[in-house]
C-alpha cells in the first residue's frame, strides 16, 4: 500500500468514527429527551426569556415589525413542516424565542413616551398628585397629567417624580398642584454594565425626577377618572396607615418597617434599618413579594377552611376547601389593591393566584408546570422584570425549591410517617433548615450580580425571622385590616410592632456579626448566563443528565475571579474619578467622592465598601502609580501614562507627552492622545479604562447601552471600544 493510500484510507476511518461518535451521542440525546417528554413544556418560559434578552441586549432599536414577521414566518414554515417533527420541533423552539422578542417590542412601544434626556434647570410644573411616599426627610411624589414650562406638550413627560423635603406640607392625592421644580433626567448607569435607572424609569412610565423647592400650590384641575378615582383611595388608606404606625408605634424604626409590610412602602424606613436588613439577609422581608402574598392568601384560606368546617351541612354538602381557595384568592388581589401594584406585588399575587385556582380546579398547587404559567404570563404582559433582580430571585427560588421537594418528598414522608412528636419537631427544623438554604442558594447568583454581596449568616436569620413572619407579624397585620374598619387597628398594631421590634432586632445584631457580608466583585453578564442555564437544565429535567448543569454553573462562578477589573473610571459628568492602586483598590480624588452615589457603585462593583488612600494633592502617590500638583495627576499604569486634568493650564504639556487626557471639561485642542473630555461624557456617559501592556482599553455607557428609546438621541454611541497607543 503506498504512503497516499494509506493517509487517505487513514482520513476516511477518522472521518466515519467521527460521524458514528456523533451520530451516537445525538441518538443518546434524542432517547432522553423523548424519555422526558412530559418536562419539555417547561422550557417554553426558558424560549419567551431568551427571545427577551436578546431584545435588550440590541445595541440599537430593532425595526417595528420584525419580532410580528419572525414568529409569523416561523408558524407558516412549522405548517409547511408539519410532517416532520424534528423540524416542527426545531422551529417551536425558534419561535417562542421569537414571541419573547416581539412582546419585549410590544411592551417598548406601548410604554413609549416623552422623557428627560438633559438637564432642565428650575420650571414650573403643574399636575395630579397620584401617589405620595413617605422618605426620611420628607415625601416623594408622582404627578400625571403634567405641564411644564419651557417644554411642548408633545415633549413633556406623562409622569414626574418628585422629592419634598420635610420642610414644605405635602398636597393630598389626588389634588392638581402647582410647583417650583429643579428637574433633571432620571439617572444613567455609574459605570458599564451598572444598573440602569434610566430604562426602569422609562417603563415605570416617570419621564423626569427633581426635587421642589418650596410648598406646593393646590389649584382647581378636572376631576380624576373613575378608575383614577379608585386608585386614589387606596392611596389615602395607605396614608392613613402609615400615619398610625407612627402614632401608635413607639419608634421610627419599628413604625416604617410595619408600614412597609401593610402599605408595601419601603421607602420610610431609616438607611441604617435598610442597611441591617441587606446584611443580615433578610431584606426578601420588607419587600412585598411571595412570602407576604402567600401568607395573606393562606392565612385567609384556611381561616375560611377552618369556620366552614364546623358548619356541619355545609361541610358534608359543599366543597368548602374551593370556596376557602376562592376567598384567599380574593384576599391576595384585596392586599395588592392595598399595598399597590408593584412588579413584585403583581408576579406574587399571579404565582399565589394560580396555587389558588389548581386547589379550585382539583390540580397539583405546587408544581414546575405553574411556576412555569406564571412566568409565561409575566414574561409576556410585562418582560422587562426578567432583567430585574426580583424576578430574577424569587423565581429562582422557587423553581429550586420545587425540584428539591420533588426529590426530598418521598423521604420525608417516610420520616413524618415513622417518628413520633420529637421527630416531627426535628422534621420542622431540619425542613426549615433545608428552605433556606436552598433559596439562599438558588439566589446567591443574583444577589452577587445586582448587590455584589452574599450576607453569610442569612440562612441563620431567616430560621428565625421567617416563622416568626409567618406566625405573628403577618397575621397580626391581617388582624390589622380587619378591625380597622371599627377603628380597633392599634389592638392588631402593638402585637404586631413587637413582632417587628424582634425582627429589627435580629438583623441588627446579625448584621453586626463579624463578616456578616462578604464584598464580591460585580459578575460578568456571560458569568450569569451560564449558571442561570446550568441551573435550569439542573432544575427542569429529572433524569441523571441534569447534572450536566453543574458544568456551567461553575464555570459561571470562575468568570468572577477572571473578571479583569478596570483601571480608571470617569463619571458620566466628570465631576468624579477614581484609579486602581498598585494593591487592586480604588483611590478617589478625596474622600468625599467616594461616598456619593456613584463612588460608593463603583466600590460595591470592584467587591468592596473601603476605598484606597485617597490621591495626593501634590507629590507622589505611595504607589508611585500618581504624581500630583496643582494643575493635575499623571497616573501611570500597564505601560500607558495618562494625564487627569484639574486646570485646562496643564493641557499645553499633557496633550504631547502622555497617552490618554482625561478631564470634566471641555478640550478643544488636543490632537495627540486619546481624550476623554466633558463633551465624550455628555455623549456617552461614564467611562471606564483598562490600562495593559501598552493597550488601553475603553468601554463607555452610551457604547454598552446603543442608542434605545430609554437613552435618547446619543450622536457618537455606537463608536467602537478597543483603542491601541
Amino acid at each position: 500500500m503506498t504512503g497516499r493510500s494509506f493517509e487517505e484510507d487513514t482520513g476516511k476511518t477518522g472521518t466515519a468514527t467521527a460521524y458514528g461518535v456523533a451520530g451516537g451521542l445525538l441518538a443518546e440525546l434524542g432517547e432522553r429527551l423523548a424519555a422526558e417528554r412530559e418536562r419539555w413544556e417547561l422550557w417554553l418560559p426558558v424560549g419567551l426569556g431568551f427571545g427577551v434578552a436578546l431584545y435588550f441586549w440590541l445595541p440599537v432599536e430593532p425595526a417595528p415589525e420584525l419580532g410580528a414577521e419572525v414568529s409569523g414566518a416561523l408558524v407558516l414554515a412549522a405548517l409547511v413542516a408539519r410532517r416532520r417533527p424534528g423540524w416542527v420541533a426545531a422551529l417551536v423552539v425558534l419561535l417562542t424565542g421569537a414571541l419573547g422578542f416581539t412582546a419585549a417590542q410590544f411592551r417598548t412601544w406601548s410604554q413609549t413616551a416623552p422623557m428627560l434626556h438633559h438637564e432642565l434647570g428650575i420650571v414650573t410644573l403643574t399636575g395630579r398628585t397620584i401617589t405620595t411616599e413617605s422618605m426620611p426627610d420628607g415625601v416623594r411624589l408622582t404627578l400625571s397629567d403634567v405641564t411644564i414650562d419651557r417644554l411642548a406638550p408633545e415633549a413633556t413627560p406623562d409622569q414626574v417624580r418628585i422629592g419634598l423635603k420635610g420642610r414644605f406640607a405635602a398636597p393630598p392625592p389626588g389634588a392638581m398642584i402647582r410647583v417650583r421644580a429643579l428637574l433633571h433626567p432620571s439617572s444613567p448607569p455609574a459605570e458599564p454594565g451598572a444598573y440602569d435607572f434610566e430604562r426602569q424609569a422609562f417603563f415605570d412610565g416617570n419621564g423626569a425626577v427633581g426635587s421642589a423647592l418650596d410648598t406646593p400650590e393646590v389649584i382647581e384641575g378636572p376631576p380624576p377618572s373613575r378608575w383614577r378615582w379608585l386608585m386614589l383611595r387606596m392611596e389615602d388608606l395607605r396614608a392613613w396607615l402609615a400615619r398610625r404606625c407612627l402614632e401608635v408605634l413607639p419608634d421610627r424604626a419599628t413604625a416604617t418597617v410595619t408600614e412597609a409590610l401593610l402599605n408595601g412602602e419601603q421607602t420610610a424606613i431609616p438607611q441604617n434599618v435598610m442597611n441591617d436588613y441587606r446584611y443580615s439577609g433578610l431584606a426578601h422581608l420588607l419587600s412585598i413579594s411571595g412570602l407576604h402574598i402567600a401568607l395573606v392568601a393562606g392565612l385567609v384560606y384556611f381561616l375560611v377552611r377552618a369556620l366552614l368546617a364546623l358548619i356541619e351541612p355545609v361541610a358534608l354538602r359543599c366543597p368548602i376547601k374551593k370556596w376557602a381557595a376562592l376567598t384567599g384568592l380574593i384576599a391576595a388581589f384585596a392586599y395588592l389593591a392595598l399595598v399597590g401594584p408593584a412588579a413584585p406585588t403583581l408576579r406574587s399575587v399571579l404565582t399565589t393566584g394560580t396555587v389558588m385556582i389548581a386547589i379550585m380546579t382539583d390540580r397539583n398547587p405546587i408544581s414546575m408546570r405553574l411556576l412555569m404559567i406564571s412566568a409565561v404570563v409575566i414574561m409576556a404582559y410585562t418582560p422587562e422584570q426578567m432583567l430585574g433582580p426580583s424576578f430574577q430571585m424569587s423565581f429562582a427560588a422557587v423553581a429550586a425549591l420545587i425540584a428539591t421537594y420533588e426529590v426530598a418528598t418521598p423521604w420525608l414522608t417516610r420520616w413524618r410517617t415513622d417518628t413520633g412528636a420529637l421527630g416531627q419537631a426535628a422534621l420542622y427544623l431540619a425542613g426549615s433548615m433545608l428552605t433556606s438554604a436552598v433559596a439562599t442558594l438558588a439566589t446567591l447568583p443574583f444577589s452577587l450580580y445586582h448587590f455584589q454581596q452574599m450576607a453569610l449568616y442569612g440562612v441563620l436569620s431567616n430560621m428565625v425571622a421567617v416563622p416568626l413572619t409567618t406566625f405573628w407579624v403577618m397575621p397580626w397585620a391581617l388582624a390589622v385590616y380587619l378591625l380597622a374598619p371599627f377603628g380597633l387597628e392599634a389592638w392588631a398594631l402593638v402585637p404586631m410592632g413587637w413582632g417587628v421590634a424582634a425582627c429589627n432586632w435580629l438583623a441588627h445584631v446579625t448584621a453586626a456579626l463579624p463578616g456578616s457580608v462578604l464584598w464580591v466583585p460585580a459578575m460578568p453578564v456571560a458569568g450569569l448566563a451560564a449558571i442561570v442555564l446550568g441551573g435550569l437544565w439542573l432544575l427542569l429535567w429529572l433524569g441523571s443528565w441534569r447534572l450536566w448543569g453543574i458544568a456551567p454553573i461553575v464555570l459561571g462562578f470562575a468568570g468572577v475571579l477572571a473578571a479583569p477589573h478596570p483601571d480608571l473610571l470617569v463619571s458620566g459628568d466628570g465631576t468624579v474619578m477614581a484609579v486602581r492602586t498598585a494593591d487592586g483598590g480604588l483611590s478617589f480624588p478625596d474622600a468625599t467622592a467616594a461616598t456619593r452615589l456613584v463612588g460608593q457603585t463603583w466600590l460595591h462593583r470592584d467587591g468592596t465598601n473601603q476605598a484606597a488612600e485617597p490621591w495626593p494633592l501634590t507629590g507622589h502617590s505611595a504607589d508611585d502609580r500618581l504624581s500630583c500638583d496643582e494643575l493635575g495627576c499623571l497616573y501611570r499604569a500597564g505601560g500607558l501614562t495618562v494625564a487627569l486634568v484639574r486646570d485646562s493650564l496643564a493641557l499645553d504639556e499633557d496633550c504631547d507627552t502622555v497617552d490618554l487626557v482625561v478631564a470634566g471639561e471641555p478640550i478643544r485642542h488636543c490632537p495627540g492622545p486619546v481624550v476623554i473630555d466633558l463633551w465624550a461624557l455628555r455623549r456617552n456617559g461614564a467611562h471606564a479604562l483598562w490600562l495593559s501592556d501598552g493597550r488601553a482599553v475603553l468601554r463607555s455607557v452610551g457604547t454598552e447601552r446603543g442608542i434605545r428609546p430609554w437613552t435618547g438621541p446619543g450622536p457618537g454611541r455606537a463608536a467602537g471600544d478597543a483603542l491601541e497607543r
